[in-house]
């Protein structure tokens, strides 16, 4: 089935299913207990347009989007995209200076945010610390105590009234396949934020089609932990479940009581995350106390996932399905899957075979192709990569080649049965808590503080986040660089994922003739460092700032 034919737009997956399932549950607010039937949701996207429109979107404008998983963002994002904007997400653990360059970067007119948030005021961060920028933003508070200048989610949607319902229809209508549905930033190993553009045909046949080889069904009940700020949460998450019929439940922040409670209150079928969230569900000492016998369907979401740990989610936690897949955001998050008939040893040890439509090549360093069961970096093609980075044409070159490979940067192997493996991780990338952290965009911010002459960040282990971040730091000539101070201005500067854990502090950074910095020699540094011996190094073994998803 093509799902970008069915529907149209991802605003059409409504105006579809609005009618063919009108009388079924959609979408639930765990928080406040109001819960939409789908025509009922269709209702109401279709007065977020009116209110989009009467805001001054236009097609093909980019607005940001700033708040935690809630119907807030569900219903917001409708409305951006039913006018025919362009959604720009934003990571809810930004700093304001982060958040800015987004902003600014797509040339966002408008902001839907929050003002509470995990202790954080997003407004009042960003009015903070870029003052003209948010003079400039058209503001619509949708959680929270409502700042002086920005206007109310209620307000928002009173102005709407103003715009006939006619006129958001017609505008939903005309969106086509082709049209960008979001720009979903991406940090790269030049550390500058990339704003990768997707359409609505990729989001809608790429997600559509994953979600049904995963098998969700017609009254499945998913709880959606991963952030809609990111492609699994948002494609893989909500939108892919309002395609198929099954309900939305935002859950805010990954809280182990609250979600344990959750599974068994609403009767949860699919839960897909991190190894993180798992591992912590499995360890909680009240998790027998709670019925989640639900439970059906998962992907623990990793580019490598421990064999033990796809056992035990059938073994722990009762999951009846459990499977595996592969994707990056230039390819729209879908590249290769599992499947449910797929040998559990297949599962445990791969990615899957690339998806229906989609091809997959490995090459090694000279380009050329690689044999069976060799490591080469992988390569895709196909109706899932991106139309480029926004306003970037020279990195998109980079990236995609004349032919239409997408030169992913990810090391893999693949057998001879097609299906792929993952060995080694996209250049310096790691993943803390789920959440996906480049050492060259942490490095440039680092160097902003006074004392750091040079800096070179790694990922190493960790036995909860799975990685975390190391520095190695060189003061500045006459200066004192204390690791608790630089923590503690990092997680001023920077979202928490990306504060390194651990300071070593280093007279100079190992570099080879083309005076790049040799991280292998850190990585192999740090792992003595952290040797059995018991040997500490400087301002390792400094605790996460609690949960990072």
């Amino acid at each position: 089935m093509r799902y970008d034919l069915e529907f149209r737009s991802i605003p059409g997956v409504l105006r579809v299913n609005g009618r063919r399932l009108s009388d079924r549950e959609s979408l639930v607010d765990p928080d406040s207990g109001r819960r939409w039937t789908f025509a009922e949701l269709e209702a109401e996207m279709v007065r977020s347009v009116r209110a989009a429109i009467a805001a001054g979107v236009r097609p093909g404008d980019r607005v940001g989007i700033w708040l935690p998983n809630s119907a807030e963002w569900i219903i917001a994002a409708l409305g951006v995209l039913g006018a025919g904007g362009v959604l720009v997400p934003l990571n809810t653990r930004f700093k304001a200076e982060e958040a800015a360059y987004v902003l600014r970067k797509s040339g966002a007119r408008m902001l839907i945010a929050g003002t509470d948030f995990l202790g954080m005021d997003h407004l009042r961060m960003l009015r903070s610390g870029e003052p003209d920028l948010a003079k400039e933003l058209h503001t619509v508070c949708a959680l929270g105590a409502v700042p002086e200048g920005a206007v109310s989610w209620d307000d928002h949607l009173a102005a709407g009234v103003l715009v006939p319902e006619t006129t958001a229809i017609e505008r939903i209508d005309a969106i086509t396949g082709d049209d960008l549905s979001d720009i979903m930033f991406t940090s790269g190993t030049t550390g500058a934020p990339k704003g990768v553009m997707l359409t609505h045909a990729q989001s809608l046949r790429a997600h559509g089609y994953l979600s049904a080889v995963f098998g969700f069904a017609l009254g499945d009940r998913y709880l959606v932990i991963p952030p809609f700020f990111h492609t699994f949460g948002y494609k893989a998450g909500w939108m892919a479940s309002l395609m198929h019929g099954v309900t939305v439940i935002p859950q805010r922040i990954f809280d182990v009581d609250e979600v344990l409670g959750r599974i068994e209150r609403e009767r949860v079928t699919v839960l897909l995350g991190p190894p993180t969230l798992f591992n912590d569900l499995m360890r909680h000492p009240r998790r027998g106390d709670h019925d989640l016998s639900s439970l059906r369907f998962t992907v623990p979401s990793a580019a490598v996932v421990p064999v033990e740990l796809v056992h035990r989610l059938h073994d722990d936690l009762g999951f009846d399905v459990v499977l595996t897949a592969y994707g990056l955001t230039e390819a729209t998050s879908m590249v290769s899957t599992c499947r449910p008939e797929d040998d559990p040893e297949d599962i445990a040890n791969s990615v899957g075979r690339p998806a229906q439509d989609v091809e997959v090549t490995l090459i090694d360093e000279e380009g050329g192709p690689v044999s069976p069961g060799e490591a080469g970096e992988v390569l895709v093609r196909g109706y899932v990569v991106m139309r480029g980075y926004w306003e970037d044409p020279e990195a998109t070159a980079e990236v995609i080649d004349a032919d239409g490979w997408l030169h992913t940067g990810d090391i893999g192997t693949l057998n001879e049965r097609g299906f792929l493996r993952i060995t080694d991780r996209k250049k310096d990338m790691f993943i803390a808590g789920g959440f996906n952290a480049y050492p060259a965009e942490i490095e440039r911010l680092l160097l902003r503080y006074e004392a750091v002459a040079d800096v070179a960040v790694i990922g190493v282990p960790d036995d909860r986040l799975g990685e975390v971040g190391a520095a190695f730091v060189v003061p500045a000539a006459g200066q004192d660089v204390r690791a608790a101070d630089l923590i503690a201005w990092a997680r001023e500067h920077m979202a928490n994922y990306k504060v390194p854990r651990h300071v070593h502090l280093v007279a100079e950074l190992p570099r080879n003739a083309s005076m790049k910095v040799r991280k292998a020699d850190l990585r192999a540094q740090f792992a003595r460092a952290a040797a059995p011996s018991g040997l500490k190094a400087p301002g390792s073994g400094l605790k996460a700032p609690g949960p990072v998803l």
